[in-house]
């Protein structure tokens, strides 16, 4: 009697064995086959990527320059957004920008604390500030100058401020409160 019992309990033994190992294998497959359509991107996913909206990549480009520069001949390159090109007449403490070549004046409107904007205004020779403390930059052949420009009043830049009257180009303008 005791031989049938242990022959009974090791039959059981290899029967729960080979249960748990074609249960286990059974899993290991399931995942297999499931990570395996998991590795790559599936149509469906292309699909919502390609209808998801692009990353917004800040390049400082002016907005709207080419129309500027076909609509008012001024060329505007690179800021950060706190000075932009304004109608003279729109409001006060703007930044005001007198050239040869531009039959009114060119206004810039600031905001924030500080601001810079670069540009291409040839001619220029003078300009009113405004409540900011405003600097700019000016080129004349290779020669690089600077002006510090007085709050809310006209300053000589430019020819006007040069001792061989030379037209300069406008191609900076910083500012800072």
């Amino acid at each position: 009697m005791k031989t049938r019992t242990i022959m009974a309990t090791a039959s059981r033994r290899r029967g729960l064995l080979a249960r748990t190992v074609g249960v286990a294998a059974l899993g290991a497959l399931s995942w297999v086959v499931l990570t395996a359509g998991a590795s790559g991107p599936s149509d469906r996913d292309a699909l919502v990527a390609d209808e998801a909206p692009g990353y917004a990549v800040e390049d400082f480009n002016y907005p709207g320059a080419d129309k500027i520069l076909e609509d008012q001949g001024i060329v505007l390159k690179r800021g950060d957004g706190h000075i932009t090109l304004a109608d003279c007449a729109s409001e006060t403490d703007l930044l005001e920008v007198s050239a040869r070549r531009n039959a009114d004046n060119i206004c810039f409107r600031v905001v924030g604390d500080s601001g810079w904007l670069t540009l291409e205004v040839p001619a220029v020779y003078l300009i009113k500030g405004n409540s900011y403390d405003t600097q700019v930059d000016m080129t004349v052949g290779t020669e690089k100058k600077s002006f510090d420009i007085d709050k809310n009043a006209w300053t000589a830049v430019g020819e006007t401020a040069d001792e061989q009257g030379r037209e300069h180009m406008l191609v900076e303008i910083r500012t800072s409160k």
